[in-house]
């Protein structure tokens, strides 16, 4: 099939969660399988004279109606690090900035516009692509625009919207329906309006040809009011159009046995390698060596979404035991204040790190041997999916995807690769760190525990699989 992706994310290019990452191995994995696979992305700052992307004009400039003025959009082309043909849309007003979506946690005043505008660029690029893509696979907010202009325009290309964090809707006050350039119908309970304001990821999920969220457990969490945000009722609307599908690992980036970022490599059958990446950590942390308890991890960005409130009361009771805490992680400035607190009252075993470092991340998950996932809910949970491929194990809320990528620990039958908690309380992820706490005072138990997270497998494939499956139901799917 002819599919061309669009996001606002491309690891490792572009980069704040787990969107990049997807967007860096899905498409790649499609391809593998022998489709004719594009990826379209904004051209942020620095993306044009990137020394590995090779970067060439396409001589093609495209004009973007926003609102009364038109804004023209060029189109970069290159190779991605996936392998992958890559479409820059270029607009230095838009893109060339600091961050992706805003500074310290606050959005830039005209993401409406920024996005928008990329969406309509990337509907008219495809409209000029020969032979002609059958699929655009849209993702999150900042694209959910496309399906809403190709049924608008009557075109022949399908879409297809995955909805990675339902939280995050792209929601605008109501004078930017102005820039959409759509009929005044569409600003309706049937069109993107939403409790009087412009809400571009409910546009996309009526107007898809079909929908897929990051998990099955989380497909069914968001047609709730406890999961919902505001759109459950939406969702269940739309439920026959929806498909959860879990997130793979691209084996390529993540792997301990390969990774060059590593000191040591290692894998389950050779873990040797993992205690190199322990000791090298705690000295590049400056934290005090040879602990009698684990070293501890959490790598996310910092939003209430991730549990941060759970874990900040508990941390003088975790570092009154003889463990190491690292933290990796930016975003709502008040949790970096906290984290940045408690790291100067616990010099010599907890360090927090204000940034976004992909090479470091991959050295925290190494050197860890429990990696914190105390989210309030979690679509697919990644993290904890890397972790376990580098033998950090998993102490998490049994939420989302979490709930079905983790299995909790077993002495009895000597299965599970997690410590979980089902109560979303500070107590209740207490109890589960203590457990590994427990765990980890008994070497032969833990380390048979960190085998079975190093084992697990979460591969790209079988997700590639499961998305062929859906793309022929957005081309037979019935538009009114």
């Amino acid at each position: 099939m002819r599919i061309v992706f669009a996001a606002s994310e491309l690891s490792p290019l572009a980069h704040t969660g787990s969107l990049g990452d997807v967007l860096a191995g899905l498409p790649a994995a499609l391809a593998a399988r022998g489709h004719d696979v594009s990826i379209c992305l904004p051209c942020y700052r620095g993306l044009r004279e990137h020394p590995e992307l090779q970067v060439r004009a396409t001589g093609v400039e495209i004009q973007v109606p926003i609102g009364a003025k038109r804004v023209p959009a060029e189109i970069l082309e290159c190779t991605a690090p996936n392998g992958v043909q890559l479409f820059l849309i270029r607009r230095d007003e838009y893109f060339d900035r600091t961050t992706l979506y805003g500074p310290d946690g606050r959005a830039y005043e005209d993401n409406a516009e920024r996005f928008i505008f990329f969406s309509k660029a990337v509907v008219e690029l495809a409209r000029r692509i020969q032979p002609a893509p059958e699929i655009i696979h849209a993702h999150d907010w900042q694209t959910a625009l496309i399906p809403v202009l190709l049924r608008e325009r009557r075109l022949p290309i399908r879409s297809v919207l995955t909805i990675h964090n339902l939280a995050y809707q792209g929601n605008f006050w109501a004078p930017d329906f102005g820039l959409l350039n759509l009929p005044g119908d569409y600003f309706t309970t049937q069109g993107v309006e939403f409790y009087g304001e412009v809400n571009l990821l409910k546009g996309g999920i009526l107007f898809a040809d079909r929908l897929t969220t990051v998990s099955q457990r989380y497909a069914q969490e968001i047609q709730t009011p406890a999961f919902g945000a505001g759109l459950d009722a939406v969702i269940r609307e739309h439920a026959p159009k929806l498909d959860g599908i879990q997130n793979g690992v691209d084996d390529r980036v993540w792997n301990p046995a390969t990774d060059r970022v590593l000191p040591e490599r290692f894998s389950a059958g050779s873990m040797a390698g993992k205690r190199v990446c322990r000791d090298v950590l705690l000295a590049e942390f400056q934290l005090a060596p040879r602990p009698a308890g684990p070293v501890i991890a959490m790598v996310t960005r910092l939003a209430a979404q991730k549990g941060i409130d759970l874990l900040v009361p508990l941390l003088d009771r975790l570092l009154a035991h003889d463990v190491r805490l690292i933290f990796l992680g930016e975003g709502d400035t008040r949790f970096e204040r906290e984290l940045a607190v408690a790291s100067r009252q616990h010099r010599a075993r907890f360090v927090y790190r204000k940034a976004s470092d992909l090479p470091l991340a991959h050295r925290i998950y190494a050197g860890a041997d429990l990696f914190l996932v105390p989210s309030h809910f979690e679509p697919c949970g990644m993290a904890a999916m890397v972790a376990m491929k580098y033998g950090a194990v998993p102490v998490a809320h049994a939420v989302g995807g979490l709930s079905e990528t983790l299995r909790d620990d077993d002495p009895t039958t000597e299965t599970g690769n997690a410590f979980l908690f089902h109560q979303d309380s500070a107590e209740a992820f207490w109890d589960a760190i203590v457990r590994g706490l427990t765990v980890f005072a008994d070497p032969p138990h833990s380390h048979a525990l960190q085998q079975r997270a190093l084992a697990s497998d979460f591969t790209w494939p079988h997700a590639a699989e499961r998305y062929e499956a859906v793309y022929p139901l957005a081309l037979r799917a019935k538009r009114p």
